[in-house]
């Protein structure tokens, strides 16, 4: 049959012809449903429940069935006795499923297992086969039997195990070893107890202290319950591991009640402890001050400095954590803009900081602010406000709350990038016969989503922008909304921002915006922060659906529009819509219009807002945002803002992405962030509306 087509057209031809139809056949194809599916959920059960049985008489169903998926039921089930298991099992499952997600991730497993054997010799072997290369313990656990090799791995193990933020058994391990062979030394081992009491992680304090004195240990769990207690009682012990414990049980204290470690530090602990730990201590009192929005932590900070500039001096000064220096420039932040010390105590500390905090575009941003303030008028403050410009010229280009906010100061509007040409069909039939991705989306739609998002992003690693454009298509026409944003997201040179900022549900989130009195930019924005469109989104403390509701919430706002409502419901989309845009409209006019507050209610409680507002000065509201003491929310506030003016250019004008790069300014509306983020914030005026307590 093929005879004809040869003598009509050059074979060159008829080959690309077949390769398009092909390429055509596996785009279009889904991913189907398989006979064995209900094998492979059974299995994840019996995973689930530890059930061994079960779980050999599944692997053998999807065996026999071929499924596509039966490498995840047999790294399940060996995964599942994986205690028992030996070397040569483990290799055989490498040998059946090479360079499979599953290959790595049993590898993982493996190795922490082998490393709780103190099998060092197949550890050694195995440990460079580990792609994935993400679990601290298991580089602990490498480092250590390379050490025992006789290999010099001082440096990186030092360094890792110094940043651990729990010590596992791994890491303690390797703690310990190179302690006992003085290796890592008493500083190295009081430094991380510090860093532990920084970030309230007992466990860490007294396995690092113990490492020096048993009774260090014991030391720690006292100063821990509590520090006042410890503090007055001053226990006698050798000088060094005083003035160490001391300043533990400072910066605990410091934790509950800034003002009264702030005492405790004039009254007698700065006669006890060296000038260089006395430095210390002011800057976590400065810290804890500053999260709890106090407004001697500047000065508390500044206490801090004159002391550090005296020890180094001496040649004592001691390393301080990025942390520790941002809560510094977010402590100056919310001082009074006529404040004098406000800039250069701000720049300071971002001199301060690593290198690569140095790079991050929240610091580059507020330096080049802090160096536009300071700069002397006319000529003489001309090179300062040069290089300030370049700073803000560096993030401009980023897509993120500082980049626009520096291109805005610049003077310029927002641009969207251009929109790079669709996939080919090459392309996408190259994603679609890509199997990682393929079970990926298998996976999800079975329900199993934890292990399809990582078998996702798995298969991303070593892809290029046209590639990663094409996977996140997919998945945009799959409508998985989360690994559409998050694929596209991790492109560089080609950004389509309609993948990066999708629209799903248009209708009816453009219909509960208008009945809401909302923009509906802002609910796009929220909702691609809080589920990314996922419709059964669950977060861990049990907010449901497409807004995060918590059940609570659902049913205060049901009841205030008078909507007979039952706690299925909240999964329903559109009563999720609903509800969620209904009470972040009533949210938003508790703050007057403040964008930025309405968010951090919407994701921190509306009784937490109304605190930060407090404190004195009144400040722009980035600046507000920045000192946002909760991580979550600070970083929840800044991307549903910048959300907004994408979304606010896409619905404005819905072929913003579809050519050359184009003014956000062109749309109808306001969608600059600057006009978004609004008036400055500060204490509640007297005469305003009462703000309602009733709000959950």
């Amino acid at each position: 049959m093929l005879r004809p087509l040869f003598d009509l057209f050059p074979a060159r031809s008829i080959l690309r012809l077949l390769v398009g139809l092909l390429t055509l056949l596996a785009v279009a194809s889904p991913v189907a449903a398989e006979p064995g599916d209900d094998s492979v959920l059974r299995a994840r059960e019996a995973l689930r429940k530890q059930d061994r049985a079960q779980l050999a008489t599944a692997r053998m169903a999807v065996n026999t069935a071929g499924h596509s998926l039966a490498m995840w039921v047999e790294y399940w089930e060996l995964a599942n006795r994986l205690n028992e298991a030996q070397q040569p099992e483990l290799e055989s499952f490498y040998q059946r499923w090479p360079r499979s997600y599953v290959e790595d991730r049993l590898r993982n497993d493996w190795l922490l297992e082998l490393g709780r054997r103190r099998d060092w010799a197949n550890l050694r072997a195995g440990y460079p086969l580990f792609r994935m290369n993400d679990d601290r313990e298991v580089t602990c656990y490498a480092l250590l039997a390379q050490h025992l090799d006789g290999q010099d791995v001082l440096a990186p193990a030092r360094a890792t195990w110094l940043s651990s933020r729990d010590l596992d058994d791994g890491c303690a391990l390797l703690g310990r070893t190179l302690f006992d062979a003085r290796l890592v030394k008493a500083d190295d081992a009081w430094q991380q107890a510090r860093q532990a009491a920084e970030f309230n992680r007992p466990r860490v304090a007294r396995l690092a202290a113990g490492l020096i004195n048993p009774a260090h240990a014991l030391a720690v769990t006292e100063l821990w319950d509590s520090p006042s207690r410890y503090l007055a009682r001053r226990p006698e012990t050798s000088a060094a591991s005083g003035h160490e414990l001391g300043l533990l049980g400072l910066m605990r204290l410091a934790a509950s009640d800034p003002e009264v470690a702030a005492g405790q530090i004039e009254a007698v602990w700065s006669q006890r402890l060296p000038i260089a730990m006395t430095a210390t201590a002011w800057a976590h009192v400065g810290k804890q001050a500053a999260l709890k929005h106090m407004p001697q932590a500047v000065d508390y900070s500044r206490r801090a400095w004159q002391l550090w500039d005296a020890a180094t001096r001496a040649g004592t000064a001691p390393p301080w954590g990025d942390d520790l220096l941002a809560w510094q420039v977010r402590a100056a932040l919310r001082k009074p803009a006529n404040d004098k010390q406000r800039w250069p105590l701000m720049e300071r500390a971002i001199d301060a900081m690593s290198p690569s905090e140095q790079r991050d575009s929240t610091w580059i941003y507020w330096k080049a602010r802090a160096t536009q303030a300071q700069a002397k008028a006319g000529t003489e403050g001309e090179g300062a406000r040069a290089s300030a410009r370049l700073a803000l010229e560096s993030i401009a280009p980023e897509l993120s709350f500082y980049g626009n906010l520096a291109t805005e100061d610049l003077g310029n509007s927002i641009l969207l990038p251009p929109k790079p040409a669709p996939p080919t069909a090459t392309e996408r039939g190259a994603t679609r016969a890509h199997p990682g991705l393929t079970r990926a989306l298998q996976l999800i739609a079975l329900g199993l989503r934890g292990e399809g998002v990582r078998e996702w992003n798995f298969s991303l690693r070593g892809m290029a922008d046209r590639e990663l454009l094409a996977a996140a298509q997919w998945a945009c026409e799959r409508e998985v909304w989360d690994r559409c944003i998050n694929t596209s997201d991790r492109t560089r040179a080609e950004v389509d921002m309609a993948q990066r900022f999708p629209m799903p549900f248009r209708s009816q989130v453009l219909a509960k915006s208008r009945a809401a009195g909302l923009d509906a930019a802002v609910l796009y924005g929220l909702i691609r922060q809080e589920s990314r469109f996922l419709l059964d989104a669950r977060s861990g403390v049990g907010a449901s659906g497409l807004m995060q509701l918590m059940p609570a919430t659902a049913r205060w706002t049901a009841q205030k529009i008078g909507l007979d409502y039952r706690a299925e419901m909240i999964a329903d989309r559109d009563v999720n819509l609903l509800l969620g845009a209904t009470y972040l409209k009533r949210v938003l006019d508790d703050f007057s219009g403040s964008l930025a507050m309405a968010t951090a209610a919407y994701n921190a409680g509306p009784g937490r807002p109304r605190r930060w507002r407090e404190g004195g000065a009144v400040m722009e509201p980035a600046a507000w945002a920045e000192t946002i003491p909760f991580t979550e929310t600070r970083d929840y506030v800044k991307k549903v803002l910048s959300n907004s003016v994408y979304y606010a250019a896409l619905l404005a004008a819905p072929d913003a992405a579809g050519g050359g790069a184009q003014s956000l300014a062109q749309g109808s509306g306001s969608v600059t962030l600057k006009s978004r983020l609004g008036m400055p914030i500060g204490p509640r005026e007297p005469g305003l509306q009462m703000p309602d307590r009733e709000l959950p």
